[in-house]
């Protein structure tokens, strides 16, 4: 049992430099005191958060099940535990960690708030917001709840409750800038003068916090977009992107280089050796691609056939093969068993996210797409979608939404000009090496003869056309995604052009584009 003493200085300022984000200042410190003392739990758990902050999340969730086991009643460690298996996809388990968080410390908001995004990611919605409205009829003074339930009641499709939601917690904190750009990431909100005016303001002090800010500045380029004000609007996006890309270690080269080692990986022998390997279940449809280049779209048609269920962004492709030693390369070490086994694990591991029996899924994570051969060998049977978008029109689209996470190549016009380029480059090789595997869906024909390019993809996918799938703007799904109330629309034209009166500032993306832009939809020969 950890015996509880005063708190040691070091602990506090650690505790200080990791409010302040100044890391290397706190990781000492910590070090430190658990040399001296390697049964203080509080240390322990600040240590563990500090590896949370840097990804290190596997180290994070050992250190935190010592300091439960060194002391079973710590209930914050247990709160941090549960936040990480929340990050690691875990959300069951985190529901579970959570129950005992809130059964112990019942006031405890943060917990109450996670266990609610928890449900939401599982699917359960019902529960979700059904504890969203308990925890602010208790304590309704709670921005941050407020704007996670406009998060929730969007996905779900009450949108005028969602905006009532979100424009309750500008009420209580006019200047919390992921609110503003929550209100603009619906699409369809048009902001007044007034509102403009509060951003802006909100905008003024030296002191306003660097996540505020950059949301307060992609929000604001949105409002400023809509007014046809281009040239201030790019000001306001390249603002956001510049400041946001300050915290985030993304490097181009490290892109082509893994895209260099999965072509040299994804040779014709290599898919020889693995045929009739895998596991032969038909069930997953994958949907990937860019983001911001329809794959919603496709989701929400494919979900509208009696046959299909719609589930999310998927992490599991990426997980398994992150846990494949020397992957790419090692592929090819993998035995037919080996193989079967992956796809076996990958259908285990999404079944939680199925709540129909409906016999087809999707999976629509775009960054699937530099795994599309590994998906091929471990699942023969499933089918995958490549949705694609003219490089202008999607690469900017990118620049100009923020994303909570994991897609670090769009804050800046010539990485995800580079990142675009690195992805044709692959699916052309992929398109050489296993011909007709993979359907391409070009959004701008989807636009032009959306029967015929529906058509085309249910015959794809095995299925028969069914009118619903037309009428996908019907579909009363939740959507998780920022193309939400967008799917909820028919298709229309303006959205693939709207990068047009931004031409001006775009020459950074064009000329990291290069041959790619020339020859869309097609891949340049010799990429």
């Amino acid at each position: 049992m950890a015996t509880v003493t005063a708190y040691d200085p070091r602990l506090v300022a650690a505790a200080m430099a990791m409010n302040d984000n100044v890391l290397h200042e706190a990781e000492p410190l910590l070090r430190a005191l658990l040399k001296e003392n390697p049964f203080d739990v509080r240390a322990i758990r600040l240590f563990a958060e500090l590896a949370g902050r840097i990804g290190r999340y596997t180290d994070a969730e050992n250190l935190l099940r010592r300091a439960i086991e060194l002391a079973p009643g710590f209930t914050p460690a247990r709160a941090n535990l549960a936040l990480v298996l929340y990050r690691t996809n875990r959300a069951a388990e985190a529901i579970d960690e959570l129950a005992r968080v809130t059964a112990e410390d019942p006031d405890n908001i943060g917990a109450a708030n996670l266990q609610a995004a928890a449900f939401g990611r599982l699917g359960e919605f019902d529960e979700a917001l059904a504890l969203y409205r308990q925890v602010l009829s208790d304590a309704p003074n709670q921005p941050k709840v407020w704007m996670s339930f406009g998060h929730m009641l969007k996905t779900v499709g009450q949108l005028t409750e969602g905006i009532a939601a979100y424009r309750r917690a500008l009420e209580l904190s006019p200047g919390l800038g992921e609110v503003w750009w929550s209100l603009a990431n619906l699409k369809t909100v048009r902001f007044s003068d007034k509102d403009l005016a509060a951003m802006r303001a909100a905008l003024e002090p030296d002191d306003l916090a660097d996540e505020d800010r950059w949301h307060l500045d992609f929000a604001l380029g949105k409002g400023l977009e809509d007014r046809g004000e281009a040239e201030a609007a790019f000001a306001h996006y390249a603002a956001a992107n510049a400041l946001r890309k300050k915290r985030l270690a993304y490097r181009a080269q490290d892109m082509t280089a893994q895209v260099d080692a999965m072509i040299a990986a994804a040779a014709p022998a290599l898919f020889a050796r693995g045929a009739g390997a895998g596991c032969a279940a038909p069930d997953p449809i994958f949907v990937l691609g860019m983001p911001r280049a329809g794959s919603t779209l496709i989701e929400q048609i494919l979900s509208s056939h009696s046959a299909v269920e719609g589930t999310t962004e998927l992490p599991d492709i990426a997980m398994l093969a992150r846990s494949i030693d020397g992957y790419p390369r090692a592929l090819a070490e993998l035995s037919a068993a080996q193989l079967r086994a992956l796809g076996e694990d990958y259908l285990a591991r999404t079944r939680v996210q199925r709540h129909t029996a409906r016999p087809l899924f999707i999976d629509k994570m775009p960054n699937n797409w530099l795994h599309a051969g590994f998906i091929h060998l471990i699942l023969p049977g499933a089918r995958i979608v490549d949705a694609r978008r003219h490089p202008l029109s999607c690469c900017f689209s990118n620049f100009k939404q923020h994303f909570a996470r994991g897609q670090g190549f769009t804050y800046d016009l010539d990485d995800v000009g580079r990142y675009y380029r690195d992805y044709v480059r692959l699916m052309a090789h992929l398109d050489a090496v296993l011909p007709g595997r993979i359907h391409r869906v070009i959004y701008e024909r989807m636009v032009d003869d959306t029967e015929g390019e529906v058509r085309a993809l249910l015959a794809y996918c095995g299925l028969d056309f069914e009118p619903a799938c037309l009428a996908f703007y019907d579909n009363a799904r939740a959507v998780r995604t920022p193309s939400s109330e967008q799917v909820r629309q028919p298709i229309y034209r303006e959205g693939t052009e709207a990068w047009k009166a931004f031409e001006p500032w775009l020459g950074p993306l064009e000329a990291a584009l290069g041959p790619v832009l020339e020859a869309y939809p097609d891949a340049p020969p010799g990429l």
